[in-house]
């Protein structure tokens, strides 16, 4: 049984290796974060937010995948928002307080932002860096949209040492032939139509047609791979069931040809502004579960576990994320996110 384990596992490993090189990882707490895969994103709060997340996928198998990653993006001459809710101010129902709203002038503004990430699948590393900007554009009083550019570098490395081939006495030429690092330029851009009660996104990555060599069979002439395109579809929606309750259900559909089409489906219940869990459903792929605490106007917190549904689920014990969250230079002491939640 070890060895049908092993065997299965290796198996896995190598469809995933082949292709994580022109994939980029997905996180299931994307709705905490959708800068991860929007730049429009950019700015979009009162304040500077950095986030910090890890992922261990399929917990339990040899090699597999753990990926780090850290974002920081802020706005520029963003005029205040009104405090309606997510602040200390706007945390009380709108039935007690007879106080009237002062509604000022929306003004267009801009966004900027950094994002590093991480990844490491057996012998394979994958290391990101890039940063965005963004514009925001008020269409009504309460309906804007922001337009996100985000150029950046990817890096590709694999270990020969950690490679254990089945015929020792051949050096296999897609590994010794001088090629294991890569470093490729990156391209993401985005759309992003919102409120303070639904959101909607396009966006798409590794738009530049970067070309990644392999080793064909010994001969010289090499085989030449694309960087697979990335693109999203992603909308959300708020809906206030009472003065402290909210639900908000939201999805997210990625094509990355020539891979199938992936769809997340999310529920999350929101209590106080501080207090969230949800459920996600990843098709045919996983089931997972979430929670989170806005703990002060500082700090947020969150944690998510993957059961998955597809045969790798039998001989791994699941995935985990966790995201940690700062809100800087905070000073309307906000708790809950206004615009991403």
């Amino acid at each position: 049984m070890n060895k049908l384990l092993v065997a299965i596992g290796l198996i896995v490993l190598t469809a995933a290796s082949s292709a994580f090189a022109q994939q980029r990882p997905q996180y299931t707490q994307y709705t905490l974060n959708n800068y991860l895969i929007n730049p429009a994103i950019s700015g979009i709060e009162d304040y500077a937010d950095l986030k910090l997340g890890t992922r261990h996928q399929w917990s339990g198998l040899e090699g597999a995948p753990e990926s780090y990653y850290a974002t920081l993006h802020m706005p520029i001459n963003k005029t205040a928002s009104p405090a309606v809710r997510g602040s200390q101010k706007g945390n009380v129902a709108k039935e007690a307080t007879t106080k009237k709203t002062v509604y000022r002038r929306v003004r267009p503004h801009h966004g900027i932002g950094l994002m590093a990430m991480s990844t490491e699948t057996g012998p394979l590393k994958r290391g990101s860096i890039s940063a965005s900007y963004a514009y925001h554009q008020p269409l009504t009083r309460k309906l804007r949209i922001s337009a996100g550019i985000a150029p950046g570098l990817i890096q590709y490395s694999l270990d020969p040492g950690s490679v254990r081939l089945g015929n020792k006495t051949v050096a296999d030429p897609a590994i010794y032939d001088g090629r294991v690092n890569e470093m490729k330029f990156d391209l993401s851009m985005g759309l992003w139509l919102y409120s303070q009660n639904f959101y909607a996104g396009v966006a798409g990555a590794q738009l530049v047609p970067s070309k990644r060599k392999f080793v064909g069979d010994n001969t010289p002439d090499d085989k030449d791979g694309a960087l697979q395109q990335h693109y999203f579809l992603t909308g959300g929606y708020r809906l206030d069931v009472s003065p402290y309750l909210a639900l908000i259900p939201s999805v997210m559909v990625k094509l990355a040809q020539p891979s199938p089409a992936s769809m997340d489906a999310t529920v999350k219940a929101l209590y106080a502004n501080r207090l969230w869990a949800g459920v996600t459903y990843r098709h045919k792929e996983s089931v997972a579960a979430m929670a989170g605490i806005n703990i002060n106007p500082l700090l947020d917190l969150s944690y998510s576990y993957d059961a998955s549904t597809s045969p790798l689920g039998q001989a791994s014990a699941g995935s985990h994320e966790v995201v940690l969250g700062f809100k800087l230079r905070n000073t309307r002491k906000v708790i809950c996110p206004e615009w991403a939640w």
